[in-house]
């Protein structure tokens, strides 16, 4: 049941698990999807359509189908503004950028390109949708961004952020999805394409510095004089993703202590170290990927690194070293809501069902409302959007938050963000994040948490997804009475695809991947790791009963 860690984690990534570029990008092309095979056809998970070249579940046909569906879908809801495109290092990302420009051009869709075909982060598209449509009530702009996040090299991702600048709900992608798979069956014979060099000149084709445009607002969510004034010291590692080439101009428009470690781009991610199960992946809340910034935390006040497509952060600390998600994030939370004196006193704080109740906690001792929704930051876009909500977050390191003055930042996740706060935090605080996240624990009690995955085949999947709470029969866990059990998330009512029981001092949440072919068991104890095993021990035979 504990994870089969493999020899190679942490270490650098030797030749031998390096993806062969060239066969990726002819795959990419050559392998013709077969629809009538499941894996094979278009599906939206948790964050877009993902997959590899490889396998038949990324490649040119896929991306010509989805590209066509979002243009019908755009025409079905009269959404005719600009459409603002990003793409991310992954090797991928660029030929499936090509092949969505060249429909986007013959559909006549307005699209903003990136100047000089720089990279571009999520929360960049999602922070470029919300400024062209503010204070519009026509002609809205919408969005697409390239990029599997932190999966390995030879995957590639396609998403779709409607005009609320957010991960598109479940009823958009359900329909773009579906559309997709009518064109792939019928030989892609309605989708309308031009070629790349003829797309790349349309009049509808504009080019947009998303780089300088979100540099230049940061100031409206970041206190950088506090950090500059406290002479903080950072280190960043961009990780060879979508943001390598915005740190610099951050840290000289704002006169920052900021080194860049590395500004490599390398589509093999060979310099990564590799992560848990032997395989590269960039995520900075991993300490397997990680090792590189670890080791330079006694060099830096802070430091801190984000995911190929900058939505999610890693934050390294002189005394924690690198700081588990949860963790940070209930730092965040503690400090954004005494330190925000603009916003309204009657903003939420975000969560999913599978972060820390430690968060549960700062928010009541802090007099705010907790709004916990299923797995998905698009279940957060429309609170970030109407200022409702002051700060969204999910275990797996990603959150975004207001400005100063409340209004909308980003709908979509931001790593560049929270990686910046964990400098204007040690500012202003005169303490790092994992003394302050020390401090934390102390007054309000420590969480042990673990999270366990095995492999689950789509009927598993479907079985653990449809759990419900008349399935638990027992009253207690781990030798405490169970004081709730739901399948349905407290925030909005939504199903959560799974189930999770609490007990005064624990719980545990069970439930299949959106994006993997596994399910995951989440637990956390308030006692003691002891605790914890007996919750993920229990956890474990309500699926194994569950699956049998």
């Amino acid at each position: 049941m504990s994870q089969q860690i493999s020899p190679l984690a942490g270490k650098p990534a030797p030749k031998s698990i390096l993806v062969d570029i060239g066969k990726l990008l002819t795959a990419y092309t050559a392998v013709k999807p077969d629809p009538s095979v499941p894996a094979q056809r278009v599906a939206f998970g948790t964050s877009g359509h993902r997959g590899s070249s490889f396998d038949g579940s990324f490649n040119e046909n896929h991306i010509l189908a989805i590209s066509q569906a979002i243009c019908d879908y755009r025409q079905s809801k009269g959404v005719d503004g600009p459409l603002f495109i990003g793409a991310d290092t992954h090797a991928l990302s660029q030929p499936a950028f090509e092949n969505a420009l060249e429909v986007l051009a013959a559909n006549g869709v307005t699209t903003m390109i990136s100047s000089g075909g720089e990279f571009t982060p999520t929360p960049a598209v999602s922070h470029a949708i919300l400024v062209y449509n503010k204070g519009r009530t026509v002609g809205l702009a919408d969005g697409i961004v390239i990029t599997p996040s932190h999966n390995p090299p030879d995957n590639g991702g396609f998403k779709y952020n409607p005009t609320n600048g957010g991960p598109a709900d479940t009823d958009i992608t359900r329909w773009v999805e579906n559309r997709a798979n009518a064109l792939l069956e019928a030989g892609l014979k309605d989708v309308k394409r031009m070629p790349f060099a003829q797309a790349r000149q349309a009049a509808t084709t504009h080019e947009h510095d998303y780089l300088a445009a979100y540099v230049a607002d940061l100031a409206n969510i970041i206190d950088f004089d506090a950090i500059r004034g406290a002479g903080v010291r950072m280190g960043v590692d961009p990780l060879g993703g979508a943001g390598v080439h915005y740190w610099a101009p951050i840290a000289e428009r704002y006169k920052l202590d900021l080194s860049v470690v590395s500004s490599e781009v390398d589509p093999q991610f060979a310099f990564m170290t590799v992560d848990w199960d032997g395989k590269i992946r960039m995520d900075p809340s991993s300490k397997y990927a990680m090792q590189r910034l670890i080791g330079l935390k006694d060099k830096y006040d802070v430091a801190f690194a984000c995911d190929t497509d900058h939505d999610r952060h890693g934050v390294v600390s002189r005394s924690a070293g690198l700081m588990e998600p949860n963790h940070y994030l209930s730092v965040l939370v503690d400090y954004l809501f005494r330190h925000r004196p603009r916003w309204n006193d009657k903003v939420a704080v975000g969560k999913t069902v599978v972060t820390t109740a430690l968060i549960d906690r700062v928010v009541k001792r802090l007099g705010r409302s907790l709004y916990e929704v299923p797995v998905g930051f698009k279940w957060f876009a429309e609170g970030l959007f109407d200022g409702q909500l002051g700060f969204g977050c999910e275990e797996s390191a990603g959150a975004s938050l207001l400005r100063h003055d409340g209004s909308v930042w980003t709908t979509d996740k931001d790593g560049l963000v929270p990686a910046l706060l964990s400098a204007e935090i040690t500012a202003r605080m005169g303490k790092d994040p994992g003394e302050l996240f020390g401090q934390l624990t102390h007054e309000l009690g420590r969480p042990y948490a673990n999270r366990v995955e095995a492999a689950a085949t789509p009927a598993q999947q479907a079985k653990l997804s449809k759990l419900s709470p008349d399935q638990l029969k027992t009253d207690t866990l781990a030798g405490e009475k169970i004081v709730q059990v739901i399948d349905k998330a407290p925030g909005n009512g939504a199903a959560i695809g799974g189930i999770k029981a609490a007990t005064p001092s624990g719980w545990f949440a069970a439930r299949p991947s959106g994006t993997e072919a596994i399910y995951k068991i989440y637990a956390e104890s308030f006692k003691d790791e002891a605790h914890l095993k007996s919750l993920l021990q229990e956890a474990q035979s309500v699926v194994d009963a569950a699956l049998a």
